[in-house]
């Protein structure tokens, strides 16, 4: 997940250059999509059948420190179980709120992934890779 949304690309331009500072949220939340977002937003997020972002805190051992212009995930990150079918997951975001909010980071998955009801939707530790490029 090497894209930086629009948004958190301004806001850390902001931060660094003469812009308000930012402030980064306390909680951070994975999201699945079937169809891939841009940079600007968009695609097409998973919806329905006990499907929930995955919260998670950001913080020193989720997000462990960087190193070569990447952070991985330090612990892994569960979804709710599938009462339905999701569909075909083909990307991942992170967001700062558990509904709507602002688009953070972005990218494809290396592979498509359906997800079945009953299916554990997991990212083990180190598989979500967040890069500055």
């Amino acid at each position: 997940m090497s894209a930086k949304s629009d948004y958190l690309e301004n806001a850390v331009l902001d931060h660094v250059l003469g812009g308000p500072d930012y402030t980064r949220a306390a909680t951070v939340y994975a999201a699945l999509f079937t169809a891939v977002p841009s940079d600007s937003g968009g695609g097409t997020e998973v919806t329905g059948g006990a499907y929930a972002r995955a919260a998670i805190t950001n913080n020193a051992t989720n997000w462990p420190a960087a190193s070569g212009g990447q952070k991985k995930n330090g612990a892994a990150v569960t979804f709710p179980t599938p009462s339905a079918d999701w569909g075909t997951v083909v990307a991942v975001a992170l967001f700062d709120a558990a509904v709507a909010g602002n688009l953070l980071y972005h990218g494809t998955l290396a592979s498509a992934r359906p997800i079945r009801s009953g299916d554990t939707v997991t990212f083990p530790v180190n598989s979500i890779t967040v890069g500055e490029l």
